[in-house]
């Protein structure tokens, strides 16, 4: 199965070069789909044209991202090991409100760049 997802220039680029293999999201019904060796094709949210594709390696499921960050390297997550020791779960609040967190729990989807 293919599963198409945007993401911020920034995260595209730390994708895209390998540096980031694993995607934070929240565990709403869309993802709900989602399972290893299934493909992912990330769009770029400035150049929609601008895609990349990853298989999925495995799925992490957490009850919020409070407890994803304590079990996931986060240098793997989007943070620079220069960033590591300010990083906090709060991060992702700019994106997913504590009341979903906690209504569907979230992911951490551990990925593998791939050509198509």
């Amino acid at each position: 199965m293919i599963h198409y997802m945007k993401l911020n220039p920034f995260a595209f680029y730390q994708m895209k070069c390998g540096e980031k293999t694993i995607e934070l999201r929240l565990n709403d019904k869309k993802r709900q789909n989602i399972n290893a060796d299934d493909i992912i094709e990330f769009s770029n949210t400035l150049n929609p044209n601008e895609t990349l594709h990853v298989k999925i390696i495995k799925v992490h499921n957490f009850e919020n991202f409070t407890e994803l960050y304590k079990s996931l390297p986060l240098n793997k997550c989007g943070y620079s090991l220069e960033q590591l020791h300010i990083a906090s779960p709060k991060d992702m609040e700019e994106y997913y409100s504590i009341t979903d967190q906690n209504k569907y729990g979230v992911l951490g989807i551990e990925v593998e760049l791939i050509n198509m």
